[in-house]
C-alpha cells in the first residue's frame, strides 16, 4: 500500500521530512510565534509546539482499536511519566479517529501530546501535537485546526 497524507500547519513553522522513517512532516513553531517567555529560554527549545505526522504499516489482524492499544502500552512503556488523560473513538471528516491525550515528561519538561490516529487499507495515520503542559491551553485550539486539515488518500501500491 501507498499513501498521500498531507496536513496543513501555521504559516513560518520550519518543517523537515523523514520517510524512512516514517515521518510524513515534522514541524515547530519558530522561537517569536511561541507564547511566553519560559519556552524561549529553555535549552533546544523543550516544550516548543510540535506537530509530527507519520504513517506505519499495521499488521493486517490489527483493527485501529487494536493497533492504538499496542502503541499507548508501547508509549506509556517508553516515556518517561506517561499518564493518559483522555481516550476517545469518533468520526473526524468522516473518518474513523481515535484521540488520545496523554501527559509526560522531557527532561525537567512537563509536556501535553494529543494524537489523531487513523487506519487506511492497512497503514496507520498518526498526527502527534506536542507542547509544554503550561501553554497547552493556548495551543490546543491550533492542534484541533491542524487535525481537521489531515488528508489521507490510500491505494495499492
Amino acid at each position: 500500500m501507498t499513501a498521500e497524507v498531507s496536513v496543513r500547519v501555521p504559516q513560518g513553522w520550519p518543517t523537515r521530512r523523514d520517510p524512512g522513517r516514517g515521518i510524513v512532516l515534522a514541524a515547530r513553531a519558530p522561537v517569536e510565534q511561541r507564547f511566553g517567555g519560559s519556552l524561549d529560554e529553555a535549552p533546544g527549545g523543550a516544550g516548543a509546539p510540535t506537530v509530527v505526522l507519520r504513517v506505519v504499516d499495521i499488521p493486517a489482524e490489527e483493527d485501529l482499536e487494536a493497533w492504538r492499544a499496542r502503541a499507548l502500552q508501547e508509549l506509556a512503556d517508553a516515556t518517561d511519566a506517561f499518564s493518559l488523560e483522555d481516550d476517545d473513538a469518533f468520526d473526524l471528516e468522516g473518518a474513523p479517529t481515535h484521540y488520545h491525550r496523554f501527559a509526560h515528561r522531557d527532561g525537567f519538561t512537563e509536556l501535553l501530546t494529543e494524537q489523531w490516529c487513523w487506519r487506511v487499507d492497512g497503514l496507520g495515520v498518526t498526527m502527534s501535537c506536542t507542547v509544554a503542559t503550561e501553554q497547552y491551553p493556548l495551543y490546543c485550539d491550533l492542534f484541533e485546526e491542524i487535525a481537521a486539515s489531515v488528508r489521507i488518500n490510500a491505494e495499492a501500491a
